[in-house]
This record gives C-alpha cells, structure tokens and sequence, in this order.
C-alpha cells in the first residue's frame, strides 16, 4: 500500500481550481517543497484532461512529459460509462464486479474491447505521429490525469508503467474520491492528491471553477508547447 499524501486545507472543498493548468501548477508546488524523485523523472499524463495537468508538472518540477494514452471501455448502450480500461500498451483492465452486475457477455466484452484498441491507435496517431512511446525502463514515473473518479483508468495506467519497467510509480492528481486514492494507492508507490473528497456524489468536475472537456486539437497544441519547450520524453526504446 503506497503512501497518500493530501493538503489538508482542501479536504472535501469543491471549486478550489480555476482551471486544469492551475491545478498542475499547484500540484507542482505542493509537490516541489515536500518529495525528492529518482532521475529521470517522467510525468505520464493521461489525455485529455491529464495533459494541461502534466505540462505544469513537467515545467515546473522539472521533469519530462509524455502520453500514457488509457481509454475506458464502454458499455454497450451507455456510452458515458465504462466497464474497465484498455492502455497504450496493450493491457486491458475489467472491473468483473460491474461486468457481473450487469451481464455482459463475451462477444459484448470482446466487440467494446477491440473498438477500444482501435481509439487508441487513432489517438495515437493523431497525437505522435504514430510513433511508439518511449521507454519507462528504470525511471520514476508520475502518472497524473485530472482527477480520479472511480479509479479504473489510473490503476490500468500504473499498470502499464510497471509492465513498462517503471521502478518508481507516483500518482499525483489535483483531486480524487477517497475511494479511488484507496484503489489505486493499493498498486502506486505514492499518491498525491490535493483536494481528496469522501462526499457522494463525486464528480471531478466540482474541483474546478471553469470545466469543460478538451478536444483532440487542444491536447496536440498543449504537445507542440511541451516540444517547444523541450519538455518531452524521448528516450528511444
């Protein structure tokens, strides 16, 4: 069980962020006068909402950025909700009590699944040029979205890193249910989550003052500034 770290003075407060980048420039703050990373320090930031989170991190700490690209797969019918997660690497998560609840069969699973995959080739794509990410091999990754719901799609991300060679996993995200700190501290070396609620409903949303989803346009110019500002992970594989 990694350790949780929170700010205290954010405990169970909504609209304490103005928007993602602020959240990721105070994240960065808090982190900066309390944690000393192993190097590399590579800040894996999940799109989209992740991205704007991660550039702060990466300029401001400083470390390097790059994509961990994670893609909820939907549920048949609702697509607003996922049954588990597939990540840039390949491996899938389930969340087999939700996929029992509901009665999903195989051909279901399987069809959600493989349209999952071809997302993530797309965004991939879209956002490298199609070109595999670099290695995690031995350095200390940071995986940071902007908030943590239920959890899924962060724990397929540490995951992923670890499969990737990760030898050091931090979870640093601006907000989170404390159920979700407790799924994924369970897999994470650390956690740092400023603003963790134990309220229901939760909505990650109810962190911040201004909330709206980026698009794919966004993400790719928040990428071309992190290569502008030769922040980007390129070590080859």
């Amino acid at each position: 069980m990694g350790r949780v770290i929170e700010e205290a003075a954010l405990h169970n407060r909504v609209r304490v962020f103005q928007d993602r980048r602020e959240a990721g420039a105070k994240l960065a703050g808090f982190i900066r006068g309390q944690l000393v990373f192993h190097q590399p320090l590579i800040v894996c930031a999940i799109p989209a909402g992740g991205v704007p989170v991660g550039l702060e991190l990466a300029e401001k700490l400083p470390a390097r950025l790059m994509l961990g690209i994670v893609r909820k797969v939907k549920i048949p019918g609702n697509p607003e909700a996922g049954f588990g997660a597939v990540t840039w690497e390949g491996s899938v998560l389930f969340n087999e009590a939700l996929i029992r609840q509901i009665g999903l069969t195989r051909q279901e699973i399987d069809a959600a699944v493989q349209e999952t995959r071809e997302n993530i080739r797309d965004r991939m794509e879209r956002f490298t040029g199609g070109r595999p990410l670099p290695s995690l091999q031995g350095t200390a990754v940071m995986i940071t979205d902007d908030g943590l719901a239920s959890g899924y799609t962060m724990l397929a991300a540490i995951r992923a890193a670890r499969n990737g060679g990760a030898r050091e996993i931090t979870v640093a995200v601006p907000t989170g249910s404390a159920g979700a700190v407790s799924l994924v501290a369970a897999e994470a070396d650390l956690v740092v989550c400023l603003n963790q609620r134990d309220r229901y409903p939760f909505a990650v949303a109810d962190a911040y003052r201004s909330w709206y989803d980026l698009d794919d346009r966004e993400v790719s110019a928040l990428i071309r500034e992190a290569g502008e500002k030769d922040l980007l992970w390129n070590r080859k594989r």
